[in-house]
């Protein structure tokens, strides 16, 4: 009989892809609680929490830990998206706090996770660093736009990649012209502020006349 092992065989297989696929369900559902938690991290930043927003990255790197035991390789993916999200608020903790930003290797994700997560904190340094020209502290905003800029410099050239990791050639064509609207408004405000400077002296000098 031809098809004597056909059954068992079936059988095996249907068994490993209805476990590959109940895993895929655990992962992405459970996996957007990463995301939610990333993002209070990044937004307590922005309000000058520091506190609030490591309590919530410490959070999700618990959960990251945990469901990688659950990813198996061809299901990694699937944890490309929160990895990348959990690099983005580390990222700006570091940044803010004038620290080394973390390896991929210190952060325990993948190497598209890491670039992709990279490239979408260059977007929130831009925000940083109009708020802090909104409240007059431009030499901290001049630094992050340093650290900015420099970051941009360093992943314009993963854009020959974006066959293998996706969506990095938009992210870098975005980050562009983030940089460049940041360089301008930098520019804009250390020449206003050089008026004041000079107009306050001028002010001065009369008064002495």
């Amino acid at each position: 009989m031809t098809l004597k092992n056909i059954k068992p065989t079936l059988n095996k297989i249907a068994k490993d892809l209805g476990d590959t696929q109940d895993a895929r369900e655990f992962l992405l559902k459970n996996t957007r609680e990463i995301i939610i938690l990333c993002s209070r991290s990044i937004i307590a930043i922005h309000k000058g929490d520091l506190k609030t927003g490591k309590s919530n990255l410490k959070e999700a790197d618990i959960l990251l830990k945990k469901y990688r035991k659950r990813a198996t390789l061809e299901l990694r993916r699937y944890l490309i998206t929160p990895e990348q999200e959990f690099v983005e608020a580390a990222s700006l903790i570091a940044i803010v706090e004038k620290k080394e930003i973390p390896s991929n290797k210190k952060l325990s994700v993948m190497p598209e996770s890491y670039v992709l997560g990279l490239l979408d904190c260059v977007g929130e340094l831009k925000r940083r660093v109009f708020d802090k020209i909104r409240i007059g502290e431009v030499d901290e905003a001049a630094r992050v736009f340093e650290v900015m800029e420099n970051l941009y410099l360093h992943l314009y050239t993963f854009s020959m990649y974006d066959k293998v990791v996706k969506e990095v050639r938009r992210k870098i064509d975005v980050n562009r012209m983030l940089v460049e609207d940041v360089r301008s408004a930098i520019t804009e405000e250390k020449r206003r502020m050089e008026l004041i400077r000079t107009l306050q002296n001028l002010g001065k000098k009369f008064e002495k006349c």
